[in-house]
């Protein structure tokens, strides 16, 4: 008898969850990353309607320019209104860019799609998101950069949600 109750509580521990639509795509998009070519914020992008999957895209060089894995950064640094300066690595496309760009290629329209991706995506990120008719963003994490693009994404009404309210940290930020 005593086996059996153990036995029970065993299998209820380990019994399959099956995950929800925002942890399966957020795992794809985490799968997806793994390809980027800048070791910065390796960031990768998934693009959904209807629970189907139109694009992906990774941080990576443009087809056919060389890529950071390769040859190193090409860091800019931007000042702020506020006087704070950051550092950002030019040579990649970012991951939702490349994913826009597929489905541009491919004649994929985005209106009313989802995108996942790692952190608030930019300020140019944003506005491509905006004008592709993309109309939520689920970010596994904050940008440490990205309140100008929460802001544009509640005024022109994209919904966002973050899985938790952490900053994404990355080197030479």
């Amino acid at each position: 008898m005593g086996k059996s109750i153990i036995k029970k509580e065993i299998e209820e521990e380990v019994k399959y969850q099956r995950p929800s639509w925002d942890d399966y795509f957020m795992e794809v998009c985490r799968a997806i990353a793994k390809r980027a070519t800048c070791d910065r914020g390796k960031s990768g992008c998934v693009i959904v309607r209807d629970k189907q999957i139109l694009t992906t895209g990774y941080v990576g060089s443009p087809a056919g320019l060389p890529h950071c894995d390769d040859v190193g950064h090409q860091f800019k640094k931007m000042i702020h209104e506020d006087g704070s300066i950051t550092n950002h690595c030019v040579r990649t496309i970012h991951a939702e860019q490349n994913a826009i760009c597929q489905a541009a290629k491919l004649g994929i329209p985005l209106n009313n799609a989802t995108l996942y991706c790692k952190m608030t995506p930019c300020r140019t990120c944003a506005m491509l998101i905006i004008n592709s008719g993309i109309k939520e963003v689920v970010c596994e994490k904050k940008y440490h950069a990205g309140a100008e693009s929460e802001a544009m994404f509640k005024e022109s009404g994209i919904k966002l949600r973050f899985f938790n309210e952490e900053i994404e940290q990355y080197k030479n930020q």
